[in-house]
């Protein structure tokens, strides 16, 4: 029987693959290892809090007996989805961002060394290859160019790994992903920060043009793609993960006001972010030749889906929303009018 260590598991990505994995896994025991910074909500995982093979930790990945402790509960495999991830909060402080994606990941990295586990996973993000042009993909050979602090800190976290790995022989792997949308996302990310907004008639902010292509998977389809990494990854090698669902930022915003019979006066574009790359898209042919993976939710599937899932969580979306939301946004584009 396996013992997961999943750090970051009250997060968006990390709580569904808790989720997951214990809803098709009788033989998987896990261990959430959360600091419960603002995005990280055990609200996410109240149908499963009482659940026989799951346990919850309050703990910080920078804090390392903290780490040790937790480590010390038998844990075999560590699957590292915490992580500081928010573009913008990283243009106005970089100091969380290092410090969590970078130390956090030393100090785990060591741990997995000490305690002799059998897998690590490293979950990072496309956007650690920078920025592409109209035409190409990002594969696993793609040079690391990051263009912000945010994804410059999961690259120097992912530079770790790929040095324990040689030097030390740690059986690590990376997964790098595009962008997620699905259930119990922090509303701070464009999908559910537009869906929760234009469920209010409240105005959603676009960032220039517009014209950022993103390429957008559904979270389950993530979730397993780092089962699949895990359980089959060969150490020492990055796996991509895409959706092949390219679509510019204000087409998605037109699809989004279409599919909730909104108007166009509620867009206000806004400033554009400093440095914001303009294209991200992923060849996952690794993936699906390596690890017998693809996605298997089309985008129309799920968006109609996270859609329903935000309409019918209405108070989950209001506990959210009371906190230190709105007040963020507002401090970013002034109040909508």
């Amino acid at each position: 029987m396996s013992t997961l260590l999943i750090t970051g598991g009250c997060g968006f990505i990390g709580s569904n693959f808790i989720r997951h994995l214990l809803h098709s896994d009788p033989s998987v025991s896990v261990i959430n290892f959360d600091s419960l910074t603002y995005a990280g909500n055990l609200a996410n995982l109240t149908d499963v809090s009482s659940h026989p093979l799951y346990t919850f930790v309050k703990g910080d990945i920078t804090n390392r007996e903290q780490v040790r402790a937790a480590m010390g509960r038998g844990v075999t495999d560590v699957i590292h989805f915490a992580a500081e991830s928010h573009v913008d909060r990283s243009i106005q402080d970089s100091g969380p961002f290092v410090r969590t994606n970078v130390i956090g990941t030393q100090i785990l990295l060591d741990a997995a060394r000490e305690f002799g586990v059998k897998k690590y996973v490293q979950v990072s993000t496309d956007e650690v290859y920078g920025s592409l042009g109209a035409d190409g993909f990002f594969t696993e050979e793609t040079p690391l160019h990051p263009n912000s602090p945010y994804s410059a800190s999961k690259a120097g976290a992912d530079l770790l790994v790929q040095a324990y790995q040689h030097t030390f022989d740690l059986p690590a792997v990376i997964t790098r992903c595009s962008n997620n949308y699905g259930p119990y996302q922090f509303p701070e990310k464009l999908i559910p920060l537009f869906v929760t907004n234009l469920l209010r008639d409240e105005p959603v902010p676009v960032y220039g043009d517009g014209q950022q292509v993103r390429d957008w998977i559904h979270v389950l389809d993530h979730c397993t793609g780092v089962e699949a990494a895990w359980r089959q990854g060969k150490p020492g090698e990055v796996y991509n993960f895409g959706g092949r669902c390219e679509k510019t930022n204000l087409d998605l915003t037109h699809l989004l006001l279409d599919l909730l019979g909104k108007p166009q006066t509620l867009i206000r574009y806004v400033k554009d972010r400093p440095g914001h790359d303009r294209r991200y898209a992923i060849d996952c042919t690794k993936a699906e030749r390596e690890l017998g993976w693809s996605p298997a939710w089309t985008f129309d599937r799920g968006i109609r889906d996270t859609i329903h899932w935000y309409q019918e969580n209405e108070a989950w979306v209001t506990g959210i929303k009371n906190k230190d939301y709105l007040s963020y946004y507002e401090s970013q584009y002034g109040h909508f009018s």
